[in-house]
């Protein structure tokens, strides 16, 4: 079964899905750094690649692809990825799927500290990049992304380091799964 880790920008998935990775012996496979690979790929920033995918739907059908089938063949993978839950669950893949969230502040802050840049350029890459991933997202699959529905497990970290978040994850995991 996979574990599918999906959240806005600056929520702490990407670190908390690592832990978790680590901690449960799992692999771990992030479609952030495969996007991030394909936007050094085409000459671009992040911001310039997700501008380019709003009017080349191929990138995230491409990108959306590869991720579906690498969870049907495995057996085991931390998935860092805001569309994995609702690809699993929309393809009929087993997967436990979390949630992790965190205040506009909190994500603002985390993205200024991760980039090394101010929060007022932070915000504005947060904004256009979320407007941008949720309009592309309805558009090709018809997902809300702010739908959290599908999820087993929603959390927010603003007050809360990865190490207990992974461990609230893990804790979860163990419940349901008795």
């Amino acid at each position: 079964m996979e574990l599918t880790i999906s959240g806005p920008i600056g929520s702490g998935k990407s670190t908390v899905a690592r832990l978790l990775s680590s901690t449960l012996g799992m692999k771990y496979l992030s479609t952030g750094d495969i996007f991030r690979e394909n936007a050094a790929k085409h000459g671009m920033t992040v911001e310039a690649f997700n501008e380019y995918a709003e009017k080349h739907p191929e990138v995230d059908m491409e990108q959306d692809s590869y991720l579906i089938e690498k969870m049907r063949s495995s057996d085991g993978l931390v998935i860092d990825s805001r569309l994995a839950g609702w690809l699993s669950f929309r393809n009929g893949i087993p997967a436990f799927r979390v949630y992790i969230t965190a205040s506009i502040a909190v994500r603002i802050k985390r993205i200024a500290n991760r980039e090394n840049i101010d929060e007022a350029v932070a915000s504005a890459l947060l904004e256009r990049r979320e407007k941008s991933e949720a309009k592309r997202y309805m558009s090709l699959y018809s997902i809300d992304i702010s739908d959290t529905s599908i999820y087993n497990v929603t959390l927010d970290t603003s007050a809360l380091d990865a190490e207990s978040a992974a461990g609230m994850v893990v804790t979860r995991i163990r419940e349901l799964s008795a």
